[in-house]
Order: structure tokens, then sequence, then C-alpha cells
């Protein structure tokens, strides 16, 4: 896949995840997709894929992907005319380029406080950031 692509990707991927979070959450959102890709090229962990878009495009893994999640059309649909979305573009640029710090200590989930996943039973948050709480080393 060409960069631009993956990198269109990575941005509606923020946008369809974390809109409404702000500078921050959309920056917590792209660590934890850069620390599955780290997880994939350092220890080999390639359950979610190894490349940005592999890990984005996970069944499952971020519902504005799945085809019958109300972000997927918004996410599929939106352009450069919406402000936020120019901004998850320029997150995604720097996420990709290495220039982002790690605001989650190395999360590699996390979810919106709203809802209670199965599998976050008996894990505890090492981030949180307005609606969604981070995770590390779920088992």
């Amino acid at each position: 896949m060409d960069k631009e692509k993956e990198l269109d990707i990575f941005a509606r991927t923020l946008y369809g995840e974390a809109r409404g979070e702000g500078l921050l959450g959309l920056e917590a959102v792209a660590n934890v997709i850069l620390n599955r890709v780290k997880l994939a090229k350092e220890k080999r962990v390639t359950w979610w894929g190894d490349t940005i878009s592999e890990v984005c495009l996970k069944p499952f893994q971020f519902s504005c992907w799945n085809p019958n999640d109300v972000n997927n059309r918004i996410i599929r649909q939106v352009d450069e005319k919406d402000a936020v979305f120019r901004l998850c573009q320029r997150i995604a640029r720097r996420a990709a380029g290495g220039f982002l710090t790690d605001l989650t200590k190395g999360a590699t989930h996390y979810h919106a406080k709203v809802v209670n996943p199965k599998w976050a039973l008996r894990q505890i948050p090492i981030f949180e950031y307005k609606n969604h709480l981070f995770y590390r080393e779920v088992a």
C-alpha cells in the first residue's frame, strides 16, 4: 500500500474513533495504533498486523471500520473541508514520521468510558483522557 493511502486510513481512523476528544485524545489513539505496530516489529506480535493500515483495518479492532457502525459512513465521506479531519491528517503524518510523544505509556488498547468490554475486566488503565481509558499488556 502506498504511503498516502496508509496515512489516509490512519487519519480516518483517528477521526472515527476520537474526533470529539481534541488534540490529545486524537494523539492518544494514534499512540495505540503505533504501539501495536511497534509490538509487531519488536516482538513479532502480529495478530493486529504489522503496518499502520493493517492495524487500523483489522476487523473489530477500531469500531469506526465495522460496516454496521454509524461512524463507518462518516469516515468514508469526510474530506479536507472538515477542520478536525485536517487535524487528524496532520497528526497521522507526524505520528507516522516518528514525531509524536507517546502520551499513553505504551498502551495497546482503549475504550470509551461508556462501554465495558470483556477484555477490560480486571485490567488497570494506565492512561485516561476525557472519555477514553487506555491499557497496556491486556491479557
